[in-house]
């Protein structure tokens, strides 16, 4: 009976406690109580039978049970919530222990009660946690050294293959291998997982690839191969990765409808004409991204030079028998133009009446961006500008066909008008020779340049003093004052030659190369040079009275001014001149010249030349030495001695001749900024009125160039084929610029 009251008191406790103390067994809670007491500490009225509870029950059953609250026989009932238990009830009874009772202790030999799980016995403290922390200012923050953080030669070498696969008949393997992660590092990581990154990486860039070729619906997938998966690897294969990435590109989407939403053009189908696209066409990102900068190009070039091309959109449909796209493309033409006035803003190089000398339209011409360029670009090429910008502005200004005139603002940056240049070279017979000019492009407004030459060589000095009119009166065109003074000394002759001349021309410049140019002048000069006199047998000097009116015309078909690869050009020199030395000989000196480019492929082009000339109307030994014909040399015969082929006089020098011809063969092979060039030259120079073709002269050899922004650093090696007695071996050439 004592051990069941003692487990009721228990369950009392730990249930009866939240319950309301309006319960019937309020009282008997209320009330203090003790546990019954045994042994030595049985009450002495117990211990003689003198108790009148004796052992009843402190809580009697009816009263405890009546206290429960209801159950419901229902087991899967949903259980009661608490707080709808504590909202019914009030807060637990407190029982108050008596202060006269002295407290409970437990013998140490009694047992503990039974609770449900035993707290296990503390461990004594660890003296390491009473310690103070450590200050943050001395804490060492150096992370953990792992394996995978290993530098330098102690680092993990991974190392990997890749393989792709269905990319190659798309032909964008090439493309994706340029821009592979993986590829890009190498065949090396420093663990499988920066390897699985760079695949991730290559995933998206071959769908980002296949989508640009139309294929939205595509998919890649990248797998890791490791040592002893896939095939069988041995030797120093063990060990790799092998990353396999495979491309999958699903169906091809096409284009199923063109729609341009802009205003009316004229004609009405401009945009859609010049728009190179149809209906059935790959969404293909390049072939549309390129279509739509037609657009862009082509209508400022045909009177409108403010279209704006919008944003496409284009609807895609995967659900038919085959996958297309609905294309919209807006377009804002902005109003037809034609040309209006040029204004100007900025630094003022040149005032607006200089300015309207360059343009190639007039004013109420229908709007072409192609000449607005144009004008940029001869505006660049006078060399005064740090920067020029030409750009149209509306006006509101309508014209009787219904176009708007569009004003051309030009914005000057003036720039340095003073210039300091250079060059020197060295050719076998003709030795050193160095050049240095300062020109000052602006010294007399506008475009009135002066440039003062200096000339050092071995075998050359001299001294000229220049005026020239850029663009004067008219674009393009150059007026000429030359003042010159020289000494040249070579196996042909010894002279000191003084020239006064004027030019006009029409010439191509690096940055505008043109079709047709001309030049035509007048020239005097005197000139004392040493000659041999056939008649005494000995060599003399002379002096000469030289009048001139040089011409020359160009026909250039060429891509380039200083560095051809393909196009020909054609040239035609005539001097007719007029030579004083105690009599008047009237004769005319003229050369015609024929160069060829051909490009086999984009690294080599095969480059020809063939020049010939004559001079009429006077004998050999009345022309002045200077004004003769002479072969050889680096921009002639290439193997023997600068003028060294023609006709020599007794003592063994050349003596000139009145006719020449040459031919040159180059194969120019390129690659990056440097080039290799073997060359065969043929040629000679005659006494006779004509060439006669007879005893031509062979030269080989072979050249380098260095390739700069302002053309080739050239370097030829030559030797004669067939020499004569007294020619070189080997001779050599250092120039700027290629032969021809």
């Amino acid at each position: 009976m004592t051990r069941r009251i003692g487990r009721h008191y228990w369950l009392a406790v730990s249930l009866v406690a939240p319950l309301s103390f309006a319960s019937p067994a309020h009282s008997q809670l209320t009330q203090p109580g003790t546990a019954p007491a045994r042994g030595p500490d049985l009450p002495r009225d117990v211990r003689e039978g003198n108790d009148p509870q004796g052992n009843a029950p402190i809580v009697p059953d009816a009263e405890f049970n009546a206290a429960l609250p209801p159950l419901s026989g229902d087991i899967n009932a949903p259980l009661e919530s608490m707080s709808t238990m504590r909202d019914g009830q009030p807060a637990p009874a407190t029982i108050p222990t008596p202060q006269t009772a002295p407290p409970l202790t437990q013998p140490a030999t009694s047992q503990p009660l039974a609770t449900g799980d035993t707290i296990a016995p503390v461990a004594p403290e660890d003296p390491q946690l009473a310690q103070p922390l450590t200050p943050l200012g001395s804490f060492d923050s150096t992370p953990l050294q792992t394996a995978a953080d290993v530098k330098g030669d102690r680092a993990p070498d991974i190392r990997y293959d890749m393989e792709v696969k269905g990319l190659a008949e798309l032909n964008l393997d090439d493309e994706f291998r340029s821009l592979s992660a993986l590829r890009d590092g190498k065949g090396k990581a420093s663990n499988a997982t920066q390897v699985s990154a760079r695949a991730r990486e290559d995933e998206a860039l071959a769908v980002r690839l296949m989508k640009s070729l139309g294929y939205y619906d595509a998919t890649a997938i990248s797998t890791l191969q490791r040592p002893g998966q896939g095939e069988d690897q041995g030797g120093d294969e063990a060990g790799r990765l092998k990353v396999v990435l495979t491309a999958t590109p699903g169906r091809l989407y096409r284009l199923s409808s063109i729609t341009v939403n802009a205003q009316p053009t004229t004609p009405p189908d401009l945009i859609r004409s010049n728009l190179p696209l149809k209906v059935g066409d790959p969404i293909e990102a390049a072939r549309i991204q390129g279509a739509e900068a037609n657009v862009s190009l082509v209508l400022p070039q045909r009177g409108y030079p403010f279209v704006k091309v919008g944003e496409r959109d284009i609807l895609l449909e995967d659900q038919g028998p085959e996958p297309v796209g609905a294309y919209t493309l807006p377009v804002d033409t902005g109003p037809r133009s034609s040309f209006g006035q040029l204004t100007t803003t900025g630094d003022a190089v040149f005032d607006l009446g200089h300015l309207n000398i360059f343009p190639r339209f007039e004013e109420g011409q229908l709007y072409d961006s192609r000449l607005t360029d144009d004008l940029r670009n001869a505006l660049v090429a006078t060399g005064l500008f740090n920067g020029v910008g030409v750009e149209p502005k509306r006006t509101g200004r309508m014209n009787p066909d219904g176009t708007e005139a569009i004003d051309l603002q030009v914005t000057q940056t003036k720039g340095p008008a003073r210039t300091l240049s250079g060059e020197a070279g060295y050719s076998t017979g003709q030795g050193v020779r160095a050049q240095a000019s300062f020109t000052h492009r602006n010294l007399f407004p506008p475009e009135g340049a002066l440039i003062a030459s200096v000339i050092a060589g071995t075998q050359e000095q001299g001294l000229s003093g220049t005026f020239r009119r850029s663009n004067a009166g008219r674009r393009d065109r150059t007026f000429q004052v030359i003042a010159s003074a020289s000494h040249q000394n070579y196996d042909a002759f010894d002279a000191f030659i003084g020239t006064v001349a004027f030019r006009w021309s029409y010439d191509s410049t690096p940055i505008w190369q043109k079709k047709f140019t001309y030049a035509f002048g007048g020239e005097l000069t005197g000139t004392n040079e040493s000659v041999y006199d056939f008649t005494v047998g000995e060599r003399r000097r002379g002096t000469y009275g030289i009048a001139a009116i040089p011409g020359q015309v160009v026909f250039d078909q060429s891509d380039d001014l200083l560095n051809p690869t393909r196009g020909y050009r054609l040239k035609l020199n005539l001097s007719p001149e007029t030579s004083v030395r105690g009599a008047v000989r009237p004769y005319a000196r003229t050369m015609i010249e024929g160069t060829f480019y051909y490009p086999l492929n984009t690294s080599l082009v095969i480059a020809g030349r063939a020049r010939a000339g004559s001079i009429f109307g006077i004998e050999r030994d009345d022309l002045a030495p200077s004004r003769r014909y002479y072969g050889g040399g680096g921009g002639s015969v290439r193997g023997y001695g600068f003028q060294r082929l023609g006709p020599f006089d007794p003592e063994g020098n050349p003596v000139g001749g009145r006719s020449l011809n040459e031919f040159a063969l180059e194969a120019r092979y390129r690659f990056g900024n440097f080039g290799i060039v073997p060359f065969v030259d043929a040629g000679n120079s005659y006494d006779s009125t004509f060439p006669t073709g007879k005893d031509l002269r062979f030269g080989a050899g072979i050249g380098g160039r260095f390739y700069t922004n302002f053309g080739p650093l050239r370097v030829d090696v030559a030797t004669p084929l067939n020499p004569r007695p007294g020619d070189g071996k080997v001779a050599l050439y250092i120039s700027i610029g290629q032969a021809f």
